[in-house]
């Protein structure tokens, strides 16, 4: 990888030891393009609300982070960004969400398109029962982005390369991406994700399956991969918020109680509510 978590230039100095206390140096407020904007955005689940009026812009080639306990929230609001709600049975999603200033609710907006440009990779590791070159190849193949089988070959190795698995698996590209490891699957998801180069990716927990080394893999392909791409992850673990993130948001009940600099919200919340969780207070 191009850089380390703990080596990056920019990194949020942040230690956090279960949930107490926190050291960080606060970054200077960045100006940054939108990708994705969110306004007064609420989902439903039947009779029952599940997000109270979610307003969020997400910065381009940033990593946004989403924390907050289990049933907040956060994964609900994730999926509302390329409309995988959608596929809930009475599930109703209301506000604005925009990319690149357009609606995703926009009637003329076809939803396979848009789930072209905001990729997702989920919590727990889902390659296809196909092989390695075929996972990274579906994409490209039902979009026709590649007019040649060389073509098809230079995108898969191109992804594969991106996701730091190329050099793992070039001799056994035709053998089953079941046969990976745990860390390899979630990295050969990710490749499946970039290979039809999407706008933004969405992450899901994606670590919370892997072990230690095979998260700090994952840490560190995200870090190389804001350099082209908007990442939105959703994480139980505060501190890799602190280790990836150039924003995060709080989410609690329902609602986006704060959201900030990751170096500002986790030294200097302005919400009780935030220190409160910050501190192991609850959660």
């Amino acid at each position: 990888m191009a850089m380390d978590v703990r080596e990056r230039k920019e990194s949020v100095e942040i230690a956090i030891e279960a949930k107490g206390g926190s050291v960080a140096s606060v970054k200077p407020t960045r100006q940054v393009q939108t990708t994705i904007a969110s306004k007064n955005v609420c989902v439903y689940y039947g009779d029952k609300q599940a997000l109270f009026n979610i307003s969020l812009e997400i910065g381009k080639c940033e990593i946004t982070a989403l924390i907050g306990p289990s049933g907040c929230g956060k994964s609900t609001f994730l999926r509302c960004l390329n409309r995988m709600n959608d596929v809930i049975e009475g599930c109703r999603v209301e506000g604005v969400i925009t990319l690149d200033g357009r609606s995703i609710y926009d009637p003329k907006l076809d939803v396979v398109q848009l789930r072209e440009q905001v990729g997702m990779v989920f919590q727990k590791p889902n390659p296809f029962p196909k092989s390695i070159y075929d996972n990274v190849a579906y994409g490209p193949r039902i979009h026709g982005l590649a007019d040649s089988k060389d073509q098809l070959d230079q995108i898969v190795e191109d992804s594969l390369r991106r996701a730091g698995l190329f050099e793992e698996v070039k001799d056994r590209l035709h053998d089953s991406g079941t046969g990976l490891s745990g860390g390899q699957q979630q990295r050969l998801c990710i490749a499946r994700a970039i290979a039809v180069n999407p706008e933004v990716i969405l992450m899901d927990e994606p670590c919370s399956a892997l072990d230690p080394i095979a998260t700090a893999k994952i840490e560190d392909l995200m870090l190389e991969l804001k350099e082209n791409y908007t990442i939105v992850i959703v994480t139980h673990s505060m501190q890799q918020a602190a280790r990836v993130s150039d924003r995060t948001g709080f989410f609690h009940i329902g609602e986006l109680v704060e959201v900030g600099d990751t170096s500002q919200l986790f030294q200097k919340p302005k919400e009780k509510r935030t220190e409160d969780y910050i501190r192991g207070r609850f959660g």
